[in-house]
């Protein structure tokens, strides 16, 4: 299989923000169990961002990664999905 495709750089960009939000919950929210810190991010619209954008940030790996091996079509991928994860982060904020 070969890894310069779009659909690869954009599967890569939307499960990295997950494993991204359990090292963000491990290094701020070590005493607060999961279930109770997702009840309170589904009612506090703005901590919720946060700690989505800060998740974002595991995404800069694979970018830099692909950018330096000139693999454009799969950090299009990555770029795409962020940009779809961005665009969420914006519906919490200001619509939700």
């Amino acid at each position: 299989m070969r890894i310069n495709v779009p659909v690869v750089g954009f599967l890569i960009g939307l499960f990295l923000p997950v494993i991204g939000f359990f090292i963000v919950y491990s290094l701020m929210f070590k005493a607060t169990p999961i279930g109770t810190l997702l009840g309170s991010l589904m009612h506090d619209h703005r901590s919720a961002s946060k700690v989505l954008t800060l998740s974002l940030l595991i995404n800069l790996l694979p970018f830099v990664y692909f950018n330096t091996k000139r693999l454009d079509h799969a950090m299009r991928g990555i770029v795409s999905a962020t940009m779809l994860y961005a665009l969420v982060i914006v519906l919490i904020m200001f619509v939700w």
